[in-house]
């Protein structure tokens, strides 16, 4: 008789095994191990959950939306006289609220103490090797100047957000770029300071009608506009030095001078040539961001509404800071640099620029002027001396409306 086992030696040598082996716990074994098994999938439960389906490892996993203005340098940048921890309170408490707004992003201030050590590791040989640069800066002494061409030169090599000391943020940086635009587009962002085109034929208000903020704007690094814009301030201030006949140390600019070469003005014709340069078709001029009502992308720049940057004005349609659109309120009280360039005033009539572009007011200022040259010295004097007397009385009436409100003050 054949063995199920093959062979009489394989089925004596498998006989003891099964002999040792109980037929109920032969039986029972599958369920034993299957019990085992559950037990262990019990105790390791976590660890089996941390094992990865494979139906969603194939399957793509969608990304969450990344915040607004996260693909731009993350950092504010200011330029003042001391560091933050040497601020006024006024200072202080204005600076504070860009990284209240933005607790995620870098703050830094470049001081009168430390701008030559990081211009020089910057552009010195071991950064962008730019001589040129470098000795320049340290050549020219007039402080409103330097202060335009350092927050170029910052953000040429940083990028990120550049704010006057005076500049208070009402809104954090992810709403300055509104939804509809993809901001991988966006190479710069700035806004409106003036729109009052109908002046631009004005002898002293024309260069300053139509221009783009510089106090607050946003930039990726090494934008080539702002490297123009570096450059063709070196080109033309060397230009008036030759001018004056005097060292770069020595020379002394006006007002407009100032505007038009380094501030608003300048910074305005950088920006629309690179509109220009960028795209392609009709030439891109003011007329294309006059009365604008929202915001526009040119060229890769995003030019925002007026009221963005320069609510409050009481001019060019800005509005007031209370609006939905309003994303900085500047202070004025860190701009005390006019004062020291001398821009034309009239001995009776005083700056047009007093008039805040109200254009009866210059209307009226232009006729007097234009009129000055009938009147007789003796005229001209009582003139001036008339103008005197109501200044007087005006600054008289201001003080005592003071004095009254003080008095009622104090009323219990």
């Amino acid at each position: 008789m054949n063995s199920p086992l093959g062979s009489p030696r394989l089925m004596s040598s498998a006989s003891p095994f099964r002999n040792k082996v109980p037929t109920q716990m032969r039986r029972c074994l599958p369920l034993y191990l299957a019990i085992v098994g559950v037990f262990l999938l019990i105790v390791n439960f976590d660890w089996v959950l941390a094992i990865p389906n494979p139906t969603a490892v194939l399957r793509r996993q969608p990304k969450a939306p990344a915040v607004p203005g996260s693909t731009f340098p993350q950092k504010i940048w200011q330029t003042w006289k001391v560091d933050p921890l040497n601020f006024e309170e006024r200072d202080l408490l204005t600076a504070q609220t860009w990284t209240q707004k933005n607790p995620s992003m870098r703050y830094e201030v470049i001081t009168d103490a430390n701008e030559m050590a990081y211009i020089e590791d910057r552009y010195g040989p071991h950064g962008y090797n730019r001589p040129d640069i470098v000795k320049f800066y340290k050549s020219i002494n007039l402080p409103i100047i330097k202060a335009d061409l350092l927050r170029y030169m910052v953000m040429y090599a940083e990028g990120g957000i550049y704010a006057d000391i005076d500049v208070e943020t009402m809104k954090p940086f992810h709403r300055f770029i509104p939804d509809r635009y993809d901001e991988k587009d966006i190479d710069l962002i700035i806004g409106i300071e003036i729109d009052q085109p109908e002046f631009k034929d004005h002898p002293i208000l024309g260069k300053k009608s139509m221009s783009f903020c510089q106090w607050t704007f946003i930039a990726r690094p090494e934008q080539p506009v702002m490297m123009r814009l570096i450059e063709n301030i070196m080109k033309w201030f060397k230009a008036v030095a030759r001018e004056q006949g005097v060292a770069l140390g020595e020379v002394q600019l006006d007002f407009d001078q100032v505007i038009s070469g380094t501030g608003p003005s300048a910074f305005t014709t950088a920006m629309l040539e690179e509109m220009n340069h960028k795209t392609k078709g009709p030439k891109v001029t003011w007329d294309q961001f006059h009365n604008m009502d929202e915001s526009k992308l040119v060229g890769g720049i995003l030019v925002l509404t007026v009221e963005a940057f320069c609510a409050g004005q009481g001019h060019s349609d800005s509005g007031n800071h209370n609006a939905r659109n309003a994303l900085v309120k500047h202070h004025f009280h860190a701009s005390n640099w006019p004062s020291r360039h001398p821009r034309f005033k009239h001995p009776a009539y005083g700056q047009v620029e007093d008039c805040n572009w109200d254009s009866e007011c210059v209307r009226r200022w232009d006729e007097n002027i234009a009129n000055w040259g009938h009147y007789s010295e003796n005229e001209q004097s009582q003139i001036i001396q008339d103008v005197e007397n109501k200044r007087i009385e005006a600054e008289n009436a201001r003080l005592e409306q003071e004095r009254q409100l003080q008095l009622l003050a104090q009323l219990p």
